[in-house]
């Protein structure tokens, strides 16, 4: 694979494990791993690391808005990174001299993507049971030990995840992307090695 293609494009929902497929990935065929989260972020995720508290403007998105509108924002969001995704992904094409690229994020929509895929260029997207982004995302943000405005906050973004997951499963099933399913049991060296072969 490292010969015929030049970058791997990995999608998914909020923790369905993309991040660490993806340095995985690298690791193996000895590319650059890189983020969209780099490239731009939406207002993230509302909790954070003591000492550091959640911003006012993160705040006010998940508590203001409702699951519906927070999709809107956040598909927007994303539909607005493609020329920058694009010009990322050109970059490793043409340029033999770098090394490959492996790019995840879930900015990577599905029908965005498809105008990237070339025979340098392919793509796969983590399919996540919603019971295991559910507990990912409790455990990552704390929830248990949250207060009630924290959890309030936690609550609607999973909600998020959960729909943004739905619709990404139903769009890669009807344009007939590859995917990969992830339990949560299967190492990642186990799932790259799915891949590659």
């Amino acid at each position: 694979m490292a010969q015929r293609h030049r970058v791997i494009l990995i999608g998914g929902a909020s923790h369905a494990g993309k991040s660490t497929f993806a340095r995985e990935l690298a690791l193996r065929l000895g590319w650059d791993c890189v983020s969209t989260d780099s490239l731009a972020r939406h207002p993230g995720r509302p909790w954070r690391a003591p000492p550091d508290v959640v911003p006012d403007h993160v705040r006010a998105h998940y508590l203001d808005l409702s699951v519906d509108a927070l999709m809107a924002s956040v598909l927007a969001h994303y539909r607005s990174m493609l020329p920058m995704i694009t010009g990322l992904v050109q970059s490793y094409v043409e340029d033999t001299a770098k090394r490959g690229l492996v790019l995840e994020g879930s900015a990577l929509l599905p029908e965005s993507v498809l105008s990237l895929t070339t025979p340098q260029v392919r793509a796969v997207w983590l399919i996540a049971d919603e019971a295991l982004l559910r507990t990912r995302i409790h455990v990552g943000s704390g929830f248990a030990e949250a207060n009630p405005e924290g959890q309030a906050m936690i609550d609607n973004f999973l909600a998020r995840a959960l729909a943004f997951n739905r619709r990404m499963i139903e769009d890669v099933g009807r344009l007939g992307l590859p995917s990969l399913a992830v339990d949560g049991t299967t190492p990642p060296e186990q799932l790259s090695q799915a891949y590659l072969a």
